[in-house]
């Protein structure tokens, strides 16, 4: 894999633009006739919200989710006037004017969102465009089935509200055989049959890969989008991210030394050890403390002792001598660890992993081979 060196910063998160529209290419044909919809929300999980709505959008998505009135103006130069970009999580009150000003379409979630958009409509002497989420079981956000029948009998609702989607979210996605699916299919069922013009979405990345029952008429792949398998009934997907860290120091320790805050790892043996430039400020897990593992040419280097704030530690008594020194690079994302082992060793989930990827990595935005290398927002 080539390496980008950029002195200033002791890591490198790489982005493969192009491996990210391939993922949409094979999720938007596999979710057809239904359309796919891209959730960009948190920075794009923190890849880069503009740089990754771009590239979607110079592959054909048109539909866009973000889950704040802020984040929609992170994408809105580059999705282009012909996308929709949907707030999943409302509108806090006072977001009315310029979520219409600027075309944004909220998601209705509960009673008092819809009435101050419906009362913001009333105002404006003109039909706004919405999308209304119903809670079919996650117990979240939304509204329940009574209060969708109501606002289907209500004749001034469609007066004042331009319904372009109607939609739920699954509790239990990424468990295909878990009954909770298709009793949520049935609740939204039910809701779709108030509002049967009106395009229906309830698949997230997992759902996308259950039955074609829940493609709708738009599926919202989110972390499938960014290489993480979103469950066990999905596929692989091209990886689109590989994270690189320096080696600050190497030492050698003799038996019964100590290593890290705690001292909770003590050498069996004389070890060689690297010092490497990532910790949990940079979105590293303290859980990998003892746990995970960087690589080095398809060598398993594991983490000793406990991840520090700016650094960790790695064995590396199995390497040849030669093999790495200070300034040079391992792997702690990329071909020999995915986001998925990454989290399976930390104890969480990959959409923990990578959103809480630091601002102080170097970030690399790779497409048609051109590298361009951005950190803390600004060029280098």
């Amino acid at each position: 894999m080539a390496r980008f060196a950029c002195p200033s910063y002791s890591s490198q998160l790489r982005i493969d633009l192009g491996a990210l529209r391939a993922n949409y290419r094979a999720l938007a044909d596999h979710a057809a006739p239904a359309l796919c919809g891209a959730v960009v929300k948190a920075d794009a999980y923190g890849l880069g919200a503009a740089k990754v709505a771009a590239a979607l959008a110079r592959e054909g998505c048109r539909i866009f989710f973000v889950a704040q009135l802020g984040e929609a103006f992170d994408v809105l130069d580059a999705v282009g006037i012909d996308s929709s970009i949907y707030i999943l999580n409302g509108l806090d009150p006072g977001g009315e004017a310029a979520c219409a000003e600027w075309g944004f379409v909220p998601v209705l979630n509960g009673r008092g969102q819809l009435d101050r958009w419906r009362a913001f409509a009333r105002a404006a002497g003109k039909p706004l465009r919405a999308a209304l989420q119903m809670d079919s079981g996650m117990s979240r956000l939304g509204l329940d089935l009574a209060a969708l029948a109501d606002l289907a009998q209500d004749r001034s609702f469609g007066e004042e509200i331009s319904l372009c989607l109607l939609m739920t979210h699954l509790a239990c996605a990424d468990e295909p055989d878990r009954a909770a699916n298709d009793a949520q299919l049935a609740q939204f069922g039910a809701a779709r049959a108030l509002f049967p013009d009106v395009p229906a979405s309830i698949a997230n990345s997992g759902g996308t890969f259950l039955s074609p029952d829940f493609h709708c008429d738009v599926v919202r792949a989110g972390i499938a989008l960014y290489g993480a398998r979103p469950g066990p009934q999905a596929p692989p997907l091209r990886p689109v991210v590989s994270l690189d860290a320096r080696v600050i120091q190497i030492r050698e320790i003799g038996e019964g030394t100590g290593v890290g805050y705690g001292l909770d790892y003590v050498a069996d043996t004389r070890r060689r050890l690297a010092t490497i430039g990532v910790g949990y400020a940079d979105g590293w897990p303290r859980s990998l403390g003892g746990n995970g593992a960087a690589w080095l040419d398809g060598q398993r280097l594991p983490i000793v002792g406990r991840v520090s704030m700016d650094s960790l530690t790695i064995d590396i008594s199995d390497l040849p001598p030669t093999a790495l020194g200070e300034g040079d690079f391992v792997e702690l994302l990329g071909p020999h660890q995915s986001l998925d082992d990454v989290a399976r060793d930390a104890g969480t989930i990959s959409y923990e992993i990578l959103t809480r990827l630091g601002r102080r990595h170097a970030r690399v935005h790779v497409e048609d081979q051109a590298a361009e290398i951005v950190a803390a927002g600004a060029r280098i």
